[in-house]
């Protein structure tokens, strides 16, 4: 996945998905991903597009009422857990959900400043998406140019 580090523009949400996959082709038992965007930014989408390349049985949906989902592998690859840190209080609570890190690959969205206490590593995604007439509420699932941001930390 070292070959996607860096910062690039996404048109469209097919386009993350398109993404998604390619940075779910790459990854392996024990990969951590942190999304970090705003409402709307394609967190989900990104990460259906990851399951999409990992294999794993879908339909992966928002964690926010389930804090955590685990997909199991179709093609006898890493399960994906999918997890929701925004209705956490602090890196406690997120320890606290005994989320299986080794055997799994782990995207857990609005997690930065939390993963710290539980990983010594992980891939930091940062989706930003554009303010003003794009930022209408009622519009936030509409197509319009992300820039995604992927580091590796530390």
């Amino acid at each position: 996945m070292n070959e996607l580090i860096g910062r690039r523009r996404v048109a469209t949400s097919a386009a993350m998905e398109e993404l998604g996959r390619a940075i779910g082709g790459g990854l392996r038992a024990g990969d951590l991903l942190v999304l970090t965007g705003p409402l709307g930014a394609g967190k989900t989408t990104l990460t259906r597009g990851i399951a999409e390349g990992l294999g794993v049985r879908g339909p992966v949906q928002s964690p926010t009422f389930v804090i955590a989902r685990t997909h199991p592998s179709l093609v006898g690859a890493a399960p994906l857990i999918h997890a929701d840190a925004y209705r956490l209080g602090d890196a406690a609570e997120l320890e606290d959900l005994d989320l299986d890190l080794e055997a799994a690959v782990t995207i857990i969205e609005w997690g930065r400043g939390k993963v710290e206490s539980i990983a010594d590593s992980w891939w930091d995604i940062e989706i930003e998406r554009p303010v003003g007439a794009a930022d209408d509420p009622e519009n936030l699932d509409r197509d319009a140019d992300r820039i995604v941001s992927i580091t590796k930390f530390p």
